[in-house]
């Protein structure tokens, strides 16, 4: 199928790409076959657009998804049944991973980020998609909270304006008490080099990033209404010195960790 998609929707390619290549290795960090499967699937130049699908990025990619996994298995081994709300899914592939057999789940995502979807990866019986922006909190009216909601939103937030993140946070608690929102953040300076125009590939420029993550900031997300606590995800342990090591370490030391991407998680 060929694909054409740009500004933050081509996004979805990006992550796909990188996920898919760390899958394909005989010692990857993550089972992902669904992945494989639509790279194959799609024509479109990925390796010309975003360089290789491998090294660093890829496994940080995998390792991230990784990270959102464990959120979700949590949240079903205390929720059976529950309902998973995935903002912003693109073609991500987590349902195949963490599955278990009666969670179900709900996409939200932009109309032709949910054409693309349906098209390559059909709706199921307990799998539904809804096309709709996040930052429409319409969608919430699709969401049944009788077994429990987890809301996650990866890739999504840093490239809404913070105001946009705030009334989506806010929202959400008000209307899904105990439940819980797991995303991902960029660091201000990464967001910077984003809005710069200085994430790059030689076949592509990353859209701007409006919000970035910093101390005050995450105090800010923790003081909104309904937000009852905010912690850190940490991501598993990686292969090699710098993700069976550094990043682990880099996560847990105050002054350092808030310049690294951070997975985030809000109990309302």
């Amino acid at each position: 199928m060929k694909v054409e998609l740009d500004g933050v929707a081509e996004t979805l390619l990006w992550t796909l790409w990188y996920r898919a290549g760390e899958a394909r290795r005989p010692d990857s960090v993550i089972d992902d076959p669904k992945a494989v499967e639509l790279v194959e699937a799609i024509d479109y130049p990925f390796e010309r657009r975003f360089g290789p699908a491998h090294g660093p990025p890829a496994q940080w990619q995998a390792l991230r998804a990784l990270a959102f996994d464990e959120a979700v298995r949590d949240f079903l081994r205390a929720h059976p049944g529950g309902t998973v709300v995935a903002l912003g899914e693109g073609l991500e592939t987590e349902f195949w991973r963490v599955d278990d057999g009666a969670v179900r789940w709900l996409t939200v995502d932009l109309p032709e980020t949910i054409a693309l979807r349906r098209a390559l990866l059909r709706p199921g019986p307990r799998r539904r998609t809804l096309a709709r922006s996040a930052t429409d909190h319409r969608w919430m009216d699709a969401v049944d909270p009788a077994r429990g909601v987890l809301v996650t939103a990866q890739g999504l937030l840093m490239y809404l304006p913070r105001d946009e993140v705030h009334a989506l946070v806010a929202a959400a608690a008000a209307r899904f008490p105990g439940a819980t929102l797991v995303f991902d953040t960029a660091p201000r300076w990464f967001a910077e080099l984003a809005r710069r125009g200085l994430l790059r590939t030689p076949g592509y420029v990353a859209p701007p990033m409006p919000w970035g993550m910093d101390p005050l900031e995450r105090r800010r997300i923790a003081a909104l209404p309904g937000v009852r606590s905010l912690r850190e995800r940490h991501l598993p342990r990686g292969r090699g010195p710098v993700f069976a090591l550094g990043y682990p370490l880099v996560e847990r030391l105050p002054l350092v960790r808030d310049l690294t991407m951070m997975v985030l998680e809000a109990r309302f």
